[in-house]
């Protein structure tokens, strides 16, 4: 089983490097090896292909990388804790949360023009307010309930109070900030410029590595939370920790990327399903891997002059596919 996990895991290493190198060569404008290797190699004379590869299409990949990891291991996080294979991240409202925040930045903006707050920055800031404010309901209510069915269902409500206020307003913005809106709702990797992610960068590398600390406990939960108890795990705590961990994977990310849907329930399948075992240790490594290269694939498909396809329409037909098969497979 060992030597398997370990060819497994040197395939996923190989294909993230194909995919990440393959995602800077592909777009609208083809960039040849050559050129690539120029430019890596600070031998590139051509400004605009420099331009391209540094200013547009890194940047890109890094985040789809991010994305794809940081989503990846929140869903297996929140699967874990609720031990509910429909768990993403964003069932606890922190997405919910944030959509509400650059809602009000926007749309708001169409009932008081004097006040134009459309800057990326802005937008930014506002969504990582929102879901802040619906981390710190969600943490403060895991004290208050004992159970995390009922926890769960909080962060449902939560998510869905703050869908219909953004309902709200966009019945009563104009349509062209109306699209603004829609436009970010459909999720991107291009908008991540080298100062965004400056901030992006650390936040989403802590959070991962942050969750890594927490696989013996996870697998404690796995079994259930009187007998993780009886292990000396500290359940409330524990509760927690997951709950900080994955909303802020999930909200930091929804900030500047924009809702991803998908990636966060189908990539913990597609691991489990990969290297057959529930051991965290493992499926956390393999979640990083699946998402990035889910999300890298994704990305170069959106990229295709033909396809013109929001990032979110992509992963669902790339995806769905493959998870189905893997569970028919394992039955």
């Amino acid at each position: 089983m060992k030597k398997r996990n370990y060819i497994i895991t040197s395939v996923l290493v190989i294909l993230l490097v194909l995919f990440f190198v393959a995602d800077l060569l592909f777009g609208s404008i083809s960039i040849s090896l050559s050129d690539f290797f120029k430019t890596i190699f600070g031998t590139q004379n051509d400004r605009v292909v420099h331009e391209i590869i540094v200013n547009y299409r890194l940047t890109k990949a890094l985040t789809a990388v991010l994305a794809g990891a940081g989503l990846s291991v929140s869903g297996l996080l929140l699967q874990t804790l609720f031990r509910n294979p429909l768990a993403d991240p964003y069932i606890l409202g922190v997405s919910s949360g944030a959509s509400l925040g650059v809602a009000v930045v926007v749309l708001a903006s169409s009932l008081a023009p004097a006040v134009l707050l459309q800057s990326g920055w802005a937008q930014i800031v506002a969504a990582i307010v929102g879901a802040s404010a619906v981390l710190a309901l969600v943490v403060f209510f895991s004290f208050r309930v004992r159970s995390v069915v009922s926890l769960l269902i909080i962060g449902i409500m939560f998510g869905a109070i703050a869908s219909a206020i953004v309902t709200i307003l966009q019945n009563m913005s104009n349509p062209d900030f109306l699209k603004i809106f829609i436009a970010w709702t459909f999720g991107s990797l291009s908008s991540v410029t080298w100062s965004y992610m400056i901030v992006l960068l650390p936040v989403t590398t802590a959070g991962i590595l942050f969750a890594c600390l927490l696989q013996k406990s996870l697998d404690g939960l796995l079994l259930g939370e009187k007998y993780a108890a009886s292990l000396g795990i500290s359940v409330k705590r524990m509760r927690l920790l997951i709950v900080l961990t994955a909303g802020i994977l999930s909200g930091s990310l929804t900030a500047f990327t924009g809702p991803i849907a998908f990636v966060g329930v189908a990539v913990p399948h597609l691991a489990r399903g990969l290297f057959r075992t529930s051991q965290h240790r493992i499926l956390l490594t393999a979640c990083i891997l699946c998402g990035a290269i889910l999300l890298l694939a994704c990305d170069i498909i959106t990229q295709i002059p033909a396809s013109a396809l929001p990032l979110n329409t992509v992963c669902a037909l790339l995806g769905a596919p493959v998870i189905i098969y893997i569970l028919l497979k394992n039955k």
